[in-house]
């Protein structure tokens, strides 16, 4: 044998009705899976490793002396399976788990199949399981019958390598899947700040393959409870939760309320109590319960949701009687619950309960980068709920983009207070443009409401006579501060060529030819002033 390839090895589980000879008849001309792969030219085994259940040593002797006699190259071994329900999940898995864990694997000098066409479909299943993990370090083999009008020829197999990376359309499919899920999440919002794509890309992994609680943490009006409907509905679109999204603030319930409400109550267990409600946990079942600002629940009802979290059971207000529900949590908060937990005001079992997955979504004034697209994205959900469509002019547009990401847009509410203002915008924009004016009126209506003024450059009084009061607040701070200058420097010159002289001084000497006051002409121009504007 050639040394240089490597012995091909097969591992299959005994047929007991495909692999089972009809009782009369020529048994060579009935398709048996297991015996039919060695009569392939093209599909050379130096060894089957066939696994079989207890009471078909018999089957097992005739398949082997098949195999042999069709090809005598091919070594044949049987391997008992020690369980005996072939249809119980956890014992097949267990059992090819240790079968395949003290198997003495040769990858340096062979390579393996696992052959998936008999056995059970459990069976099936738990070696597919297998090899996709690399407990069995092989590829899949699939075998299927011959045409029924020709039943006496071989039938067909395909070897399927389950690494993706090999197959450039599959995985670029499952790409663009995952693509897909994580803008689902970010509502379509092609969000450009680096920090924030690669939490969400996270937290749509975590949440496909996990239904332990996730936290979700973060300042007011940062996404959170957007994000938690998206979460749910991702989830249902994979058909991994069938029951409702139910959403409750902790922050609107106090005493015997907090309790009826999450848990439930029976008929006459308090005062006013005169039917029985079942509660939002009951409602949550086989769902999503979404508990915002979750810090503000009292220790009673934390201690029963923590029951209820762990156990799947919990006992309304009133009753003796406990009631189920298999929910998944969602948590969110503003608060710091581990110094909640030091002061006393939250349980720290239960916070380490829900602390499996945290995530911290930053605010508005963190991701300057996503106020640009977040505002293309509030002016389609506009138009989608109004039916007019409303755009900025280019100057607005850019107006309000330099105030929305300069340091004194503070957004305490994050996008609570961004999407109001796009709203109120959208809403006074005649023939439906929003210009300067418009964007000049808002900015001046978040300062006052954010208790800010607008930031004044040094010498700033100097330019109160040469510019509307609008188009100055239009001015980045940068451009204030220098025209600011400019102006001081123009009125302590005799000439409009004296001013450009002091004011370029050392980029002219790096010119050849040199026209500071066509310079400074030009730059007063930009701002819609002359030489007679501000000099003396």
């Amino acid at each position: 044998m050639d040394k240089s390839v490597p012995r091909r090895v097969a591992f299959g589980i005994l047929g007991l009705r495909l692999d089972s000879a009809p009782p009369t008849g020529d048994r060579w001309l009935h398709w048996r899976p297991t015996v039919d792969l060695v009569r392939h030219e093209d599909l050379l085994l130096d060894r089957f490793e066939i696994l079989h259940h207890r009471g078909e040593e018999r089957l097992l002797a005739t398949v082997s002396e098949d195999l042999r006699s069709v090809s005598p190259e091919t070594e044949v071994r049987g391997h008992l399976l020690p369980y005996r329900d072939p249809w119980d999940f956890e014992a097949v898995y267990g059992a090819l788990h240790d079968f395949a864990g003290a198997y003495a694997f040769d990858l340096e000098e062979e390579e393996y199949l696992v052959h998936i066409t008999t056995g059970t479909h459990v069976e099936q299943i738990c070696l597919f399981l297998l090899t996709e993990s690399r407990h069995l370090p092989g590829r899949l083999l699939q075998a299927s019958p011959p045409p029924r009008a020709r039943p006496n020829h071989l039938g067909r197999f395909s070897i399927i390598d389950l690494d993706l990376s090999r197959y450039d359309r599959l995985a670029s499919r499952f790409r663009e899947e995952r693509q897909d899920a994580v803008s689902f999440l970010k509502s379509g919002i092609e969000t450009r700040n680096p920090a924030f794509n690669a939490l969400i890309d996270e937290i749509e992994r975590v949440a496909i393959a996990s239904r332990a609680p996730l936290l979700l943490t973060g300042p007011t009006g940062a996404g959170k409870s957007r994000l938690a409907r998206r979460l749910f509905d991702l989830k249902r679109s994979r058909k991994q939760t069938s029951g409702a999204f139910v959403e409750l603030n902790c922050a609107t319930l106090r005493g015997d309320a907090a309790m009826s409400a999450l848990f439930g109550h029976v008929k006459g267990a308090f005062t006013g109590a005169l039917s029985d409600r079942a509660g939002l946990l009951r409602a949550a079942d086989g769902g999503i319960l979404f508990l915002d600002e979750i810090g503000e629940l009292g220790l009673d009802e934390q201690a029963m949701l923590l029951r209820a979290l762990e156990d799947r059971v919990f006992l309304p207000v009133g009753s003796d009687r406990e009631v189920r529900s298999d929910f998944q949590l969602l948590a969110g908060t503003n608060r710091d619950l581990a110094r909640a937990v030091r002061e006393g005001r939250f349980r720290e079992d239960l916070l380490s309960r829900i602390n499996l997955w945290a995530f911290r979504l930053p605010s508005l004034r963190e991701r300057p980068e996503d106020i640009e697209p977040n505002l293309d994205f509030e002016l389609a959900e506009h138009t989608r709920a109004t039916g007019n469509r409303v755009s900025f002019n280019r100057e607005a547009r850019e107006a309000f983009l330099r105030f929305a990401t300069s340091p004194e847009a503070a957004w305490p509410a994050n996008f609570r207070d961004f999407n109001a203002a796009i709203l109120r915008m959208a809403t006074l924009a005649h023939g439906g443009r929003i210009n300067v004016e418009a964007v000049l009126r808002e900015t001046e209506r978040l300062r006052a409401a954010w208790g800010s003024p607008a930031p004044e450059a040094e010498g700033e009084e100097d330019l109160a006579g040469l510019l509307p009061s609008d188009r100055l607040s239009a001015l980045d701070l940068f451009d204030r501060v220098q025209l600011a200058a400019v102006v001081r420097i123009c009125r302590e010159s005799r000439t409009l060529s004296d001013a450009g002289r002091t004011l370029f001084a050392a980029s002219r000497s790096r010119k050849f030819s040199v026209n500071d006051a066509d310079r400074l002409r030009k730059y007063l121009g930009r701002f819609g002033l002359e030489w007679t504007d501000v000099g003396r």
